[in-house]
């Protein structure tokens, strides 16, 4: 995937925005949290995003993938895909789905129902 791909698709979403920072980074929210980060990581694109404590486990040991620099260190569930092999686009896409989720539940539940958000 490359940057731009990863922009759109996190721009699909409902009620994302996005922010440059940290460095020229794109960042990804819903409700005013992160959810996905795009950065560089030497050549390759890097894009981190938030897990399960599953996943985190799983996800840590593949090839390209490791804790998120700075977030694991602070005890957080984020995982970096920083090189190849990592995962596949539509693996990506499906744990950027995901961290959304995931942070959308913790967003309160006033700002949860001004967004239409899991009201199931």
């Amino acid at each position: 995937m490359t940057k731009e791909e990863f922009n759109v698709f996190c721009q699909s979403l409902p009620h994302t925005t996005h922010v440059v920072q940290w460095g020229g980074a794109d960042v990804w929210k819903i409700g005013g949290k992160v959810f996905a980060i795009s950065g560089w990581a030497e050549e390759e694109p890097a894009f981190t995003f938030k897990t399960s404590d599953i996943a985190h486990e799983m996800l840590q040991e593949e090839l390209g993938l490791r804790p998120a620099p700075y977030l694991a260190s602070r005890g957080m569930k984020w995982i970096q895909h920083y090189a190849k092999p990592g995962l596949s686009d539509a693996d990506l896409k499906l744990y950027l789905k995901e961290s959304y989720r995931i942070v959308s539940l913790g967003l309160t539940k006033k700002k949860q129902s001004e967004l239409g958000l899991n009201q199931d």
